[in-house]
């Protein structure tokens, strides 16, 4: 019974180590960094998607210069 649990203890931590059992990116290397481009251009993004979710890229309105919001 400790032999079982011991191999099974050993496979779990050697599995943990092999990576992925599916792929994220292609195989084909031409549609492998097309996906790598598409996800690196999706991370440099993630700092306006951050400001937009909490509001950051809206004027303050506690700014002392009067700010017209109507069309002049």
């Amino acid at each position: 019974m400790r032999r079982l649990i011991y191999a099974t203890l050993l496979g779990v931590m050697i599995s943990a180590c092999a990576g992925c059992i599916i792929p994220i990116y292609s195989a084909d290397p031409a549609r492998r960094t097309r996906q790598q481009i598409f996800t690196s251009e999706d991370l440099r993004q993630i700092l306006e998607v951050w400001e937009r979710i909490w509001f950051l890229d809206m004027p303050d309105h506690m700014t002392p210069q009067r700010i017209h919001g109507g069309i002049i």
